[in-house]
């Protein structure tokens, strides 16, 4: 409803200091340039308030601005212009706030490719052959079909491969046998719940498939994603198609991420943050020597080490990736869950015993079949702005944080913790 000559006050509650405040007008940031006004590094004109102890200044619009059709008077409050200055909890919220608005109103349909190629398993498929296309392809997980039900039922990932291999090895099956050859994905899931039971013998539960609505917004795609630690999500329309198949695509937590990235461009207000360099924001997992908490264990291998080590690690802590250090510790890799499908190229794994295999050996077979590859890394100094920005990139899922003379590897930074921390 459109207000002409219309009179509101808002009255700060706020610690004594200068802060900076503009109307929403229509759409569109206005100050009062009949009141105290200032002009940031960008141009942008912003009203000025001082806030003294006890006080509560009461801002109020005048008649330069009284004419102009209102439909709703929101007042945007920021701290100081100069980051020095600004209380670094109130920074990240507001920063928290902004980005909460942009994921709110906005769908999967604003990260989804309008064309891609997408890939599904029939259940029915013979392990081999699914875990055979997974490397041909590059996936490190596929959705299933199941053809009696009509929609998809599961996931079949890097995991699935590694606990195959296991269970397989243990054994003392020849891998690559008639068995494998025939043994459909279906018949794996339900024996995976049987032979990684509990200690008692029970079988593990299956747990209904998790997925997510295409009216979803970001905020509950990426919130599904995070809190069931998963890389991605499998899309399902609201609204049936004429094709019958219910699946629309995966959603991760990189596409929302380079949405996100592309509208902060155009955020003017709130993203100071974005200019903070990573030691100064609570984020990341940690070395002890940092003197920085985290929640999760820092965890990093030699070359040397058993790859079955590293798969545990990887198995049991759910993280995607560890990186791989020297005697000295500084960073020579990162052996990440997804790498262990290079052994399914040409049935390597039918020729090797994991218990006798190093994270060099394996990561020579990942070097033959892919090349050599770029580490991704980033400083305690590099700003948020260019972490987000590193970690956009496609096939980026985390970041190592090293020291720039030593490449000592002093912490990490996956897609999970970005978004834990700015959905707080």
């Amino acid at each position: 409803m459109g207000l002409v000559g219309a009179e509101f006050q808002v009255v700060f509650d706020l610690p004594p200091g200068v802060y900076q405040y503009r109307f929403l007008v229509d759409g569109v940031w206005r100050c009062d340039e009949a009141k105290p006004f200032v002009r940031d590094e960008y141009g942008l004109i912003s009203n000025e308030v001082l806030v003294e102890n006890n006080v509560q200044p009461v801002v109020q619009p005048e008649p330069s601005i009284r004419g102009t059709n209102v439909d709703e008077g929101i007042i945007l409050t920021t701290m100081p212009p100069e980051p020095s200055s600004q209380n670094p909890g109130v920074q990240i919220a507001v920063f928290r706030h902004v980005v909460s608005e942009i994921l709110l109103h906005n769908t999967i349909y604003d990260v989804v490719p309008i064309s891609s190629k997408l890939a599904v398993l029939d259940t029915q498929l013979p392990v081999k052959q699914a875990f055979k296309i997974m490397h041909d392809e590059g996936l490190a997980l596929v959705p299933l079909w199941d053809d009696h039900q009509g929609t998809i039922t599961g996931m079949l990932t890097a995991s699935d491969f590694v606990l195959m291999l296991r269970k397989l090895q243990r054994n003392i099956r020849v891998i690559g046998n008639e068995e494998l050859e025939m043994h459909p994905i279906s018949a794996w899931k339900e024996a995976k719940l049987q032979f990684y039971g509990g200690p008692d013998g029970a079988a593990m539960q299956r747990r209904p498939l998790i997925h997510v609505k295409d009216s979803d917004n970001l905020v509950d795609v990426a919130l599904t994603i995070i809190r069931n630690e998963i890389s991605s999500v499998p899309i399902f329309k609201c609204v049936p198609d004429s094709t019958g198949m219910p699946f629309l695509s995966l959603a991760t937590l990189q596409g929302i991420l380079k949405f996100l990235c592309s509208k902060l461009q155009e955020q003017a207000e709130g993203c100071s943050l974005l200019h903070n360099q990573l030691l100064s924001i609570p984020i990341g997992t940690w070395s002890p020597h940092t003197g920085r908490s985290s929640s999760r264990q820092l965890r990093t291998l030699l070359l040397s080490s058993p790859l079955n080590t590293c798969l545990d690690f990887l198995l049991q802590d759910r993280v995607s990736s560890i990186p791989i250090v020297d005697d000295n510790g500084s960073l020579r890799d990162v052996y990440s869950l997804s790498d262990i499908m290079a052994l399914a190229k040409n049935d390597v794994y039918a020729r090797i015993e994991l218990e006798q295999v190093t994270v060099q050996n394996a990561l020579d077979v990942q070097y033959q079949v892919h090349g050599r590859r770029q580490c991704h890394t980033c400083l305690q100094t590099s700003t948020l702005l260019e972490v987000l920005e590193g970690l956009s990139v496609p096939g980026v899922r985390r970041l190592v944080v090293i020291e720039q003379s030593t490449r000592f590897v002093e912490g990490i930074i996956s897609l999970r913790d970005i978004f834990t921390f700015l959905l707080g």
